[in-house]
């Protein structure tokens, strides 16, 4: 008898408790009518399939990415669909810049309601291949970046009296990917931050996401960035990004960010596979262990002949990729700007591939 009464007793408790947690302190659902949105890496990938969705709720956008030749391509095809879009050329990891830019948002338009740091930069090859300007140039982007697009939004969106900031960091930021450590680790920080920030935010009604997607077909591998034996790492991350089983639309993806940014959802996690492999590293963290190890066991070995270059995914194809086996990622590269980069050939900081 007393174990069923203090059973019923804990039912009541969870139950009250899942209540409260549901309801205490959740933010009412943003309305981005008129609201002001502020996208990095904007122009093209996730960044403009993010930009199309809120524009056809009536946000009005600024979009801050490297290259104006890009920016301007989907300053256009914004434009057309009845956006009001103003676009401005910016590299997110210079703090003067970013500084300036922000300015020009409010200068324009006076406010900003909606911060969604989403540049990015991958670059992919064996940890022997990396340089500590690898490392530099990845936290500039997925750490610093960020960081200084909140510094200069935050006093307007105390001004205001809230705001929304979302911060696109990957999986790749809860548990590491072989041949991806730079990446890996930059995303690691720009978790910890926006995690930080949001439990010292939030009593300012301003509410922090953090989005951990995993693979999204947003078209970026022909700019990403290669090292080593470039063509076959570019192979097998083509390959792995296109595939229905490892990768989810850009589309359906931008619209559960969209949602979570509505509702100022503390996190979001994107894919099952995202889900299960943050499970598993947390209660089975042997076992995940192992299974990276056998992972990078498959991957392509350091090249000591390949001199540390660099090079991009459109430098970097066989026989394999491109090819049907790549056909949804390189179809969604020509929908979403992602084609070769501008007219000097450079692929461009603002990647967005996460």
């Amino acid at each position: 008898m007393a174990r069923r009464r203090w059973a019923g007793i804990a039912a009541l408790g969870g139950a009250a408790l899942w209540t409260w947690q549901r309801r205490a302190g959740k933010p009412p659902a943003f309305d981005f009518r008129g609201r002001v949105v502020v996208i990095t890496g904007g122009s093209r990938g996730l960044g403009l399939v993010l930009a199309r969705i809120f524009a056809a709720e009536g946000a009005r956008l600024a979009l801050l990415a490297r290259d104006a030749q890009t920016l301007e391509r989907a300053r256009g095809e914004l434009a057309a669909r009845g956006a009001e879009v103003l676009v401005i050329p910016c590299d997110v990891g210079d703090r003067p810049t970013v500084k300036g830019a922000i300015a020009r948002v409010v200068e324009t338009y006076g406010q900003l309601d909606v911060l969604i740091n989403n540049a990015g930069l991958i670059k992919v090859g064996p940890l022997a291949e990396m340089t500590a300007d690898d490392f530099g140039e990845a936290l500039a982007i997925h750490f610093w970046g960020p960081f200084h697009t909140i510094q200069a939004a935050l006093p307007i969106m105390r001004r205001q009296g809230g705001g929304r900031i979302v911060n696109i960091a990957s999986v790749g930021g809860r548990i590491a990917v072989p041949h991806l450590a730079p990446y890996s680790a930059s995303k690691f920080a720009l978790v910890g931050l926006s995690d930080a920030l949001r439990s010292e935010l939030a009593q300012e009604r301003i509410h922090v996401t953090t989005v951990s997607p995993g693979i999204m077909r947003t078209g970026s591998p022909p700019n990403a960035l290669f090292k080593g034996k470039h063509r076959e790492e570019y192979r097998w991350f083509a390959i792995v990004d296109s595939l229905r089983v490892t990768s989810i639309d850009a589309g359906r993806a931008a619209r559960q960010i969209v949602e979570a940014c509505r509702r100022g959802d503390p996190e979001l996690t994107i894919t099952w596979q995202a889900r299960a492999a943050a499970i598993a590293n947390a209660l089975l963290p042997g076992l995940t262990a192992r299974l990276t190890i056998g992972a990078n066991s498959l991957l392509p070995r350091a090249d000591p002949t390949a001199g540390g270059d660099a090079r991009a995914g459109w430098e970097s194809g066989s026989a394999l990729a491109p090819s049907i086996l790549t056909r949804l990622s390189d179809e969604a590269t020509v929908a979403n700007n992602e084609s070769k980069s501008g007219t000097d050939g450079r692929p461009m900081r603002e990647m967005t591939g996460n």
